[in-house]
């Protein structure tokens, strides 16, 4: 079947079957109706490569993810893909298993023409690479950012969610706070750690290096690095973690130490994702709106590919700390921690 053929069938010129296909938005409601029903009808499967060379679009989207197995991403993902597929788009996923090589590897893909634009959910590319790519090619960063770019980006703000968690946990009563890192090399991690810092700072607490440990993103991670701060003379009452897969590790070192979430050790994660309700117990968590800041990104990386002005280039989206079970009570049973005054906290409040 040819585009005639459902022209034909559908009653209108072989130019509005045309622009049903690649800009349904301009055409009316009852038309597009007709010429769908056509294409249906008839089967017809628009030649790709022509297209191609008339439009000069592949209607294809790159989207490259540090690791493919993280829950954090799929929702994300999902908002990617149901505006890309509302504007005609499909998306291509690219892992590059938190690799940079791998990372600048995928961008060959918008050099040889293979993709419309590209959104990135990493960025271990250094800002020099990042903005000769943007400037060349539409591209979108999300999740992650970086000082003084001028990509459009869309994220949270991880410094003040971080703050935010943190003074939970004080406002809670506890002092002795820890921090399981991600990887340093990532700026997430260094703007969750600043966050830490601030809050403990503001509030007049020490901060203990022995306090911050560094891990990897896995559940693994954080089983091990829990294990390391467990291991302390004076191991913390209250732990904030990089991610939820590693706080869901943390939580499963301190049971097999015999303790217990929250009445010994109070846990917070990060992101929310879709295991964190449903663990036992329950994670205190910071929710990321994951689905929109998908949305947002492909709509961003749309008005880059059909060259529309954006008013702004940096989207700031609104995180939320989601109270659950894991911090439940103020402090450990055995713990005779003090306020900046000097004064005996009390212990065990329960708090859900």
């Amino acid at each position: 079947m040819k585009m005639q053929d459902v022209a034909k069938r559908a009653n209108v010129s072989t130019a509005t079957v045309s622009r049903v296909l690649s800009n349904p938005d301009k055409v009316s409601e009852s038309t597009k109706k007709r010429v769908l029903e056509a294409i249906d009808e008839l089967n017809y499967q628009p030649h790709v490569v022509a297209r191609q060379f008339r439009t000069m679009q592949t209607k294809i989207i790159l989207v490259v993810v540090p690791d493919i197995t993280s829950a954090f991403f799929s929702q994300i993902l999902r908002g990617i893909e149901h505006v890309a597929i509302e504007h005609g788009y499909q998306v291509i996923l690219a892992d590059t298993e938190n690799k940079t090589e791998r990372e600048r590897e995928y961008m060959n893909i918008l050099h040889q023409k293979q993709a419309d634009g590209m959104v990135l959910l990493t960025a271990r590319m250094n800002k020099h690479e990042l903005e000769e790519i943007s400037d060349a090619f539409p591209v979108v960063l999300a999740c992650e950012y970086m000082d003084e770019l001028n990509t459009p980006t869309v994220s949270i703000d991880n410094i003040s969610s971080s703050r935010k968690a943190i003074q939970h946990f004080i406002d809670m009563g506890h002092r002795k706070i820890a921090h399981i890192t991600g990887p340093m090399d990532v700026i997430l991690s260094r703007d969750r750690l600043r966050g830490y810092q601030q809050a403990m700072y503001s509030n007049d607490l020490p901060m203990d290096s022995l306090y911050i440990q560094e891990g990897n993103f896995t559940i693994e991670s954080g089983y091990n690095q829990m294990k390391k701060l467990l291991s302390l003379d004076e191991p913390p009452t209250a732990v904030f973690v990089f991610n939820d897969e590693m706080a869901i590790g943390a939580i499963n070192a301190v049971r097999d130490q015999g303790l217990s979430v929250p009445e010994d050790i109070a846990v917070i994660g990060f992101d929310n994702i879709n295991m964190a309700p449903i663990f036992t117990p329950k994670l205190t968590t910071i929710d990321q709106p994951k689905y929109e800041i998908g949305q947002k990104a492909m709509n961003l990386l749309l008005s880059l590919i059909n060259k529309e002005p954006l008013e702004k280039r940096k989207f700031v989206l609104k995180d939320e700390l989601v109270i659950r079970e894991t911090c439940g009570y103020t402090l450990s049973r055995n713990n005779d921690s003090r306020d900046k005054d000097g004064n005996a906290i009390s212990t065990k409040i329960l708090e859900h």
